[in-house]
């Protein structure tokens, strides 16, 4: 009987459950990738980090969905060009951002603009 199981379809049944085990794997791979895309995507694309909180609040910005919005969009264009840290600014603010991280480090007013040099970015994007 045992010589009746070896010859089927001339694989043993070791090498028929190396087989499944391989395919098996593998769907679990495509599985693993596909789940590890959706999270990223249902993550928010962009946060502040505390110092950027409070100077926000500090200087009167106001964080809702359409500056968000903007925000993401200057990270997702800046991770295009291959951007690391990007100055985002409009006429009346401006936001330095870690774009590997989606963070903001920190803010500023039009004020503070004026006075200041900007070192340590490799990119800026006018926010829309």
């Amino acid at each position: 009987m045992a010589e009746r199981i070896h010859s089927i379809q001339g694989v043993s049944p070791v090498e028929r459950v190396q087989r499944v085990s391989r395919a098996s794997s593998a769907a679990a791979g495509q599985f693993g990738d596909l789940l590890r895309r959706e999270i990223k995507v249902a993550e928010p694309a962009i946060s502040f980090s505390k110092h950027a909180q409070s100077r926000a609040e500090e200087r009167g910005i106001q964080v809702d969905d359409t500056l968000m919005g903007q925000l993401a969009d200057s990270v997702e264009r800046a991770q295009a060009k291959g951007a690391t840290n990007i100055l985002a600014f409009d006429a009346t603010r401006a936001f330095i951002i870690n774009v590997p991280h989606g963070r903001v480090i920190t803010t500023m007013s039009q004020e503070e603009m004026e006075e200041n040099i900007f070192t340590n970015i490799d990119g800026a994007v006018l926010l829309k």
